[in-house]
């Protein structure tokens, strides 16, 4: 690898460690960090468009209601079946 190459970007130069030093400093220094890496990511976010999130929402609440149907259903089946065992 060449030493251009390898040579640190501003950007990247300021999103090291903080260096030892003042306690208060380093606090402020490491949320500072923090911050502007969370704002990194919000950045990297993709938002899904008015048709995509009213398809996802039909998927999830179709989903949901497909399960609490099986559930029901086998409550009930199992129900039944301990009345027939324990009451005669």
């Amino acid at each position: 690898m060449s030493e251009s190459s390898t040579a640190q970007t501003p950007r990247r130069a300021a999103q090291k460690r903080p260096t030892p030093g003042n306690p208060i400093s380093r606090f402020f220094a490491s949320f500072t960090l923090f911050v502007r890496q969370i704002l990194d990511e919000l950045r990297k976010v993709v938002r899904p468009t008015p048709s995509e999130l009213r398809n996802y929402t039909i998927v999830v609440i179709l989903f949901v209601l497909a399960i609490m149907a099986i559930v029901s259903g086998l409550d009930f089946l199992l129900h039944r079946l301990v009345l027939l065992v324990f009451a005669g």
